[in-house]
């Protein structure tokens, strides 16, 4: 099987990679599981070094305007690239060549391919968002209108309905997820209006102060990278019918608050560790991460075998077991 991961060289690309190259075969829309003979990453950054040392990785540096025209033909795309919350709304012209004109290149490039490859899109739980005249979105479902109220919001949203469509002419098989906020994520905090979920957690952990912009109180929907890859996985090995509408779909959600982590931190971390938390609210993030919904009901996902994690205390545990408890933040690639 050949596959392409965008964004390959990031933290949920990277480890994508490793997860579909550790098993000894890989499912595919409800196919015979086969095995990944070659992986092209493409990215602007370098992937890690245990990747690009497996001699099934195939490295493609630069923007995706210039990589993916030179694509070879492959089975399956992943697309996780893109901008994220933050930056794309300070800066909407980046956000839409990134998120939305590259997608369309990539979508073309997958038109071309001899066989429709299953096209795996990372979407976001901020295609919802609070409309000023609607009002607040309350509990969502399976059926719930998206009313993205950002412009990473609306460039996701569009982006499903290109893979929808896609989809609907036979060009590829796509996949739609739509991933809740992932934390605790390595690393630096990126331009996301939710880094500072993993960065409360993080820096705490290794002895560092860290701020949480909004308060103690705001209601989060996230999961954590096992549960976010294992739906991510999901998806690309069920079949058409099992998969069903081209509709994005949403990925089961842990709902917490900053409170409720600080308290978990303690737990898991030590008492006080949560001292180290500084709460000074930033109304930008707020009024990004305010508008996002928190509670989700998933039984789409529910009927794949797909579930939120149990606590935050599992989730810290998670980044723990992976990542150790008290290293310091080193620059994140996504």
């Amino acid at each position: 099987m050949r596959v392409a991961i965008t964004g390959g060289a990031g933290f949920l690309g990277s480890a994508l990679a490793r997860r579909m190259l550790a098993p000894a075969a890989l499912e595919l829309d409800g196919d015979h599981p086969r095995p990944v003979e070659s992986l092209t990453l493409l990215d602007i950054a370098t992937p890690p070094a245990d990747l690009t040392a497996d001699p099934r990785i195939r490295f493609a540096g630069g923007e995706l305007h210039d990589t993916v025209p030179d694509l070879e033909d492959v089975d399956l795309v992943c697309h996780l690239a893109g901008v994220v919350s933050g930056a794309a709304e300070a800066d909407f012209d980046l956000g839409m060549r990134t998120n939305l004109d590259a997608l369309r290149l990539l979508l073309e490039r997958c038109r071309r391919m001899r066989h429709p490859p299953v096209v795996l899109f990372t979407s976001s739980l901020a295609v919802f968002g609070s409309d000023p005249a609607v009002g607040p979105v309350g509990a969502v479902d399976d059926h719930t209108l998206p009313r993205p109220q950002s412009s990473y919001g609306v460039q996701k949203f569009i982006g499903e309905q290109l893979v929808a469509d896609y989809t609907r002419k036979g060009f590829i098989r796509g996949r739609s997820v739509r991933l809740m906020t992932v934390a605790v994520r390595p690393g630096r905090p990126n331009a996301a209006a939710s880094s500072f979920i993993s960065g409360i957690i993080r820096e705490p952990l290794a002895g560092l102060r860290a701020r949480c912009p909004v308060p103690p109180s705001t209601p989060l929907a996230l999961s954590s990278p096992g549960r976010t890859l294992e739906g991510i996985l999901t998806a690309i090995s069920v079949d058409e019918s099992t998969w069903g509408s081209t509709t994005a779909m949403n990925l089961p959600a842990l709902t917490t608050t900053p409170r409720e982590m600080a308290e978990a931190l303690d737990r898991i971390g030590g008492p006080g560790r949560s001292q180290l938390i500084d709460w000074h609210p930033d109304e930008a993030v707020m009024a990004i991460v305010g508008s996002w919904p928190a509670v989700f009901s998933t039984p789409r996902a529910a009927s794949l075998g797909l579930s939120p994690v149990s606590s935050f205390d599992d989730v810290i545990r998670e980044y723990v077991k992976t990542h150790g408890p008290d290293k310091a933040p080193e620059a994140s690639r996504g």
